[in-house]
C-alpha cells in the first residue's frame, strides 16, 4: 500500500471539506466483518482519492450513481468530484487483524472468548472503514454496530444496546480518522462519574478480578487529573464521556482516542507489580488525559508536528501525576526510566530534530515517533515552562485551545500563542532546541579547569546549557551552576574533588564522569540522596552506552549502590540493565551492561549478591524487596538456588505468583536448567495471555536446534504469532555463548528480513526486525552486514530505521569492548 504523501494531503485538504461520517459494522464473523460507510462532503471541484484497505469492495456510489469497483487499487479509489455537496456510500468486507492495528481480534486462551478493538493510528483507519485518512480532515462520526449478544461495545461517543447485539452511538465531536475507535467483546466494565463526566474502565472477563482490585486507584487518579487539567487549562473536557480500556496485544503504551482510551493490557496487574510500574501506569493515565486537550481538541495539521502531542502529554502527564496523585515520585521515575531512551535516540545516526522533521509521508513520520519526540520533547518543554513561568506557559496554551478548538494547528500557531501571552521572541531558542538535531557532549577537563562542550551532530546548534554542578568537599555536596555557552567554559574545581554534572537532572546533554569522580563514587554512593543518585544512574547508563565510561566502573557503582538503594524504580531500572534475560525493551533496542564487561561472569555474581543483600535487608513484602528480588533472580547463576525459589524458598512476604514463577523459569531456561516439559506444565497452571508470552520467550531460549527452528518459523511468518509473541521470541532467541547454535541464523536474518514485509506491516514489521536482530553477536561482520542491507534502496523504510538503530547499538558494544578490554 502506498503511504500518503504530504503534497497529496495538502491537495486533498484544499479540495474537500467533510461534513460527516456514518459507519456501520457487522462484527459477528471470525475472520472478516462488513463495513458500510456514508460520507457527506463538499468539493471545490477536482480529482482526488478515497482510502480503503479492504478484503473486497462490494459497491461504491457517488450521489447514488454506482462507480466501477475495478478502479480500486493499492488501497485507493480515484474520485472526480464536481464542485458542490456530495454523498459517498461504500460497502466493503474487511479482514480482522492480529497485529494490533486496524480492527484487531484476539481470542483469550483462558476461556476461548473473542475480543476486538480498533487502532486507527497513522494509516490503519482505512482497514476498518472507507475514509479520507489524514489528520486535518476532521468530521463528526456516527457509529452503528452489530455484535454477538454477549458483547459490550464502547466507542468515542456515548452508545447503547437498542436490542440484543445491536448498538447505536451518538454523533461524536469532529475527529481525525486516527482517533476513531471502538472496543467490543465480553468485556468486564466498571463505571463511575466525576464532575458530570461518565467514567468507565474495561478489561477482558478473565482479568475482571484484577480490575476490581485496582478500580478505586484508577478512578482516583482519573478524577484528580481531570480536576487539575480543568484548573490549569481553564477549558473543560470537550467529549461526552471517558472510557479507558485495557486491551490485548496492544502495540503502544496507550492511545488517546477521545472518549475511549485504549491501554496496553500489561498495565492491568494480574500478579504483583512493583511501585515503579504503578507509577508508569499513573503517568500513562495522566498522559492520555492530557492528550484530550493537546491532540484531540486541537490536532496537528500534519504528522511532523505529532511531537507537539507527545512532548506536551509527556510533560503534563508526569508533572500532574507528581503534583496531584499519590505518586509524588513520578518525576524521578520519568528521569530513571524515560530519559536514557531519548538520550540514546538523540545520539544515533537516525537522530532528527524534535520539530520540523520534514516528513514527506506518513511512513516517514512514523520512523521519527521515538524517544526524541517524547523524552527530549518533554525536556525542552520543561525548559520553556521554567523560562517563561506558568502564567505565560498556560496562558499561551489556553489561547491556543480557544483559537483552534476541534480544528488543526501547527507548531507556529502554538508558539505564536506563547509569544502573545508574553514569552517574547522564542525564535532563537526554537532554532537551537527544536529545529536542530543532535546531542551536545559536556565533559569536565579537570587539568584545564574547563567544561568542554562538543556537538555530536553534523550540523550543530549553538546551544546554551544552564548546567548544575555538585562538588564533594569531603563532607557534603556543594551545589552551583554555570552557563555553558561556548566550546570551553572555565570552572574552578579542586583537583581532587569529585564532581557530578547536572545533579538535579535538568539538562539535556551527553554527560559522563571524569576519572577522579569515577574512582570516588563507589565509596560515596551509599550516602548520596535520592535525586542525585538518580542522576548518577542515568549518567552511568548513558556513559557506558556512549563509550565514555569503563563498564567495570559501572559494575563498581552497582555493587556499591544497590545494597542501600531506597528507590524501587531505580532497582527495577538497574535490574533490567544488569540482567541478561527479559523482553519488552521497546525504548532501547537491547541496552545491556554485562555484554561489554570484561569478566561478565564475575561481574554478574557480584551484582547478584548486591541485589540479594538488598532483598534480605528490605522490609518483608515491601516494594524494595520485590524490586531487589527481581534483580537477584535476573542475575542468578546457581540453578539450585533458583529451584529453591520455586519450591517455596522466597523472601518472607513474597508470594510465588505466576509473575515470579515465570521470572525464575526464564532464568533457569537461560542457564539450561529446565526443559520444554516443565515449561508446558507451568503454562498449564495458568494458561492466560501473559503466561503464553512468557512461555514463548522460554521456548525460544532453550539451547537446542528444535527450539531455535520453532522460533524462526515465527520470525518468517511460516507460523503465525501475535505481536507480543514475536517480541518475546525474538528477544529470547539470541544468547551470548551459544554462537555455534544460533550462528547460522545470522545469515538467515539478513537474507530473510526483507521478505517479512509479506507477512507483517506497521508496528509488527518493525518489531520483527528489531527483536530478532542478532545483537548478542559481537562481530564486526554483523555490523558490515547491517550496513550493506541498509544501503539496499529497495529496503522497506521501517526495516531500514530499525537496522540503523540496532547497528548503532552493536557498534557501541564493540567500541566498549575494544576500548576497555585491554
Amino acid at each position: 500500500m502506498r503511504s500518503l504523501q504530504r503534497d497529496e494531503a495538502v491537495a486533498r485538504f484544499e479540495l474537500i471539506t467533510l461534513t460527516s461520517y456514518d459507519v456501520s459494522l457487522d462484527l459477528r464473523g471470525e475472520d472478516t466483518f462488513s463495513s458500510r460507510t456514508v460520507i457527506e462532503l463538499t468539493s471545490r471541484g477536482g480529482d482526488t482519492f478515497l482510502d480503503l484497505k479492504a478484503k473486497s469492495l462490494e459497491s461504491i456510489t457517488l450521489d447514488g450513481v454506482p462507480l466501477p469497483a475495478a478502479l480500486w487499487s493499492e488501497g485507493r479509489f480515484p474520485l472526480s468530484l464536481p464542485a458542490g455537496e456530495h454523498r459517498l456510500e461504500v460497502a466493503a468486507t474487511m479482514a480482522f487483524r492480529n497485529d494490533g492495528e486496524g480492527l484487531h481480534r484476539a481470542v483469550d486462551p483462558s476461556d476461548g472468548r473473542a475480543y476486538v478493538y480498533q487502532m486507527s493510528f497513522m494509516s490503519a483507519a482505512p482497514s476498518v472503514f472507507a475514509c479520507f485518512d489524514q489528520p486535518d480532515l476532521k468530521a463528526p462520526y456516527t457509529l452503528h454496530v452489530l455484535a454477538p449478544q454477549d458483547w459490550v461495545v464502547v466507542a468515542n461517543a456515548r452508545g447503547e444496546q437498542v436490542e440484543p447485539g445491536r448498538w447505536e452511538f451518538g454523533q461524536s465531536q469532529p475527529l481525525s480518522t486516527y482517533f476513531v475507535t471502538l472496543v467490543g467483546g465480553p468485556y468486564h466494565r466498571v463505571t463511575g462519574q466525576h464532575d458530570g463526566i461518565d467514567l468507565g474502565f474495561l478489561c477482558r472477563s478473565s482479568m475482571a478480578a484484577a480490575l476490581d482490585v485496582d478500580a478505586e486507584e484508577l478512578f482516583t487518579i482519573t478524577r484528580q487529573c481531570f480536576d487539575e487539567f480543568h484548573r490549569v487549562f481553564g477549558i473543560r473536557y470537550a467529549f461526552d464521556k471517558y472510557d479507558q480500556a485495557f486491551v490485548p496485544d496492544f502495540n503502544a503504551g496507550a492511545m488517546e482516542n477521545p472518549g475511549c482510551v485504549t491501554f496496553r493490557e500489561g498495565l492491568l496487574f494480574t500478579t504483583k507489580a512493583p511501585r515503579s510500574v504503578r507509577v508508569q501506569r499513573a503517568t500513562t493515565v495522566a498522559h492520555e488525559m492530557a492528550h484530550q486537550w493537546f491532540g484531540n481538541l486541537v490536532t496537528p495539521r500534519w504528522w511532523d508536528d505529532l511531537w507537539l502531542n507527545e512532548a506536551f502529554a509527556e510533560y503534563m502527564g508526569n508533572r500532574v501525576t507528581a503534583e496531584v496523585t499519590e505518586f509524588t515520585d513520578a518525576l524521578v521515575w520519568a528521569s530513571l526510566v524515560r530519559k536514557n531512551w531519548g538520550l540514546t535516540a538523540d545520539s544515533r545516526p537516525s537522530t532528527h530534530p524534535v520539530a520540523g522533521t520534514g516528513a514527506v509521508d506518513a511512513d516517514a513520520a512514523l520512523q521519527d515517533f521515538d524517544g526524541i519526540s517524547y523524552s527530549k520533547g518533554q525536556a525542552v518543554l520543561t525548559q520553556l515552562a521554567r523560562r517563561v513561568g506558568d502564567e505565560v506557559f498556560f496562558g499561551g496554551v489556553r489561547d491556543h485551545f480557544e483559537k483552534h478548538a476541534f480544528g488543526n494547528a501547527t507548531m507556529k500557531d502554538l508558539f505564536t500563542s506563547w509569544e502573545r501571552a508574553g514569552a517574547g521572541d522564542l525564535t532563537p531558542w526554537t532554532d537551537a532546541w527544536l529545529r536542530t538535531a543532535g546531542l551536545d557532549r559536556i565533559e569536565l577537563d579537570r587539568s584545564a579547569g574547563a567544561l568542554v562542550r562538543t556537538a555530536q551532530a553534523a550540523d550543530p546548534a549553538d546551544r546554551g546549557h544552564d548546567l548544575g554542578l555538585a562538588v564533594w568537599d569531603g563532607s557534603a555536596w556543594l551545589r552551583s551552576s554555570v552557563l555553558v555557552e561556548s566550546p570551553r567554559t572555565p570552572v574552578e574545581i579542586p583537583q581532587d574533588a569529585p564532581v557530578v554534572l547536572d545533579p538535579a537532572d535538568e539538562a539535556w546533554a551527553d554527560l559522563t564522569f571524569d576519572d577522579v569522580t569515577a574512582a570516588a563514587l563507589p565509596t560515596l554512593l551509599p550516602g548520596v540522596g535520592e535525586q542525585l543518585r538518580a542522576t548518577l544512574w542515568i549518567t552511568a547508563r548513558n556513559a557506558v552506552y556512549q563509550g565514555t565510561l569503563d563498564p567495570a566502573v559501572a559494575v563498581e557503582l552497582l555493587v556499591a549502590g544497590i545494597p542501600g538503594e531506597e528507590q524501587d524504580t531505580a532497582l527495577n531500572t538497574l535490574a533490567i540493565w544488569a540482567a541478561d534475560d527479559g523482553y519488552g525493551a521497546r525504548g532501547v533496542v537491547h541496552e545491556k551492561l554485562l555484554p561489554v564487561v570484561r569478566d561478565a561472569g564475575a561481574a554478574r555474581e557480584r551484582i547478584h549478591r548486591a541485589f540479594r543483600e538488598r532483598a534480605d535487608s528490605a522490609p518483608a513484602g515491601s516494594e524494595i524487596q520485590f524490586a531487589a528480588a527481581d534483580g537477584a533472580i535476573g542475575t542468578g547463576e546457581d540453578v539450585d538456588w533458583l529451584r529453591g525459589l520455586l519450591e517455596g524458598g522466597l523472601w518472607p512476604g513474597m508470594e510465588l505468583d505466576a509473575g515470579v514463577r515465570w521470572k525464575v523459569l526464564q532464568r533457569l531456561t537461560s542457564l539450561g536448567g529446565t526443559d520444554l516439559d516443565e515449561l508446558d506444565r507451568a503454562l498449564a497452571l495458568a494458561n492466560d495471555a501473559k503466561s503464553q508470552v512468557a512461555h514463548a520467550w522460554c521456548h525460544a531460549r532453550i539451547p537446542d536446534p528444535e527450539a531455535k527452528a520453532w522460533a524462526w518459523q515465527r520470525f518468517t511468518g511460516e507460523v503465525a504469532a501475535s505481536n507480543y509473541e514475536v517480541e518475546a521470541i525474538g528477544t529470547g532467541f539470541w544468547q551470548a555463548g551459544h554462537e555455534a547454535l544460533v550462528g547460522p541464523y545470522v545469515d538467515r536474518y539478513f537474507a530473510e528480513l526483507p521478505g517479512t514485509t509479506a507477512v507483517r506491516a506497521g508496528w509488527g514489521l518493525a518489531d520483527g526486525a528489531r527483536f530478532f536482530y542478532p545483537i548478542t553477536e559481537l562481530d564486526q561482520d554483523v555490523v558490515d552486514r547491517t550496513d550493506a542491507l541498509i544501503a539496499d534502496q529497495q529496503l522497506n523504510a521501517s526495516i531500514r530505521r530499525v537496522l540503523v538503530d540496532a547497528g548503532d547499538e552493536l557498534r557501541s558494544r564493540l567500541r566498549a569492548v575494544e576500548r576497555y578490554h585491554r
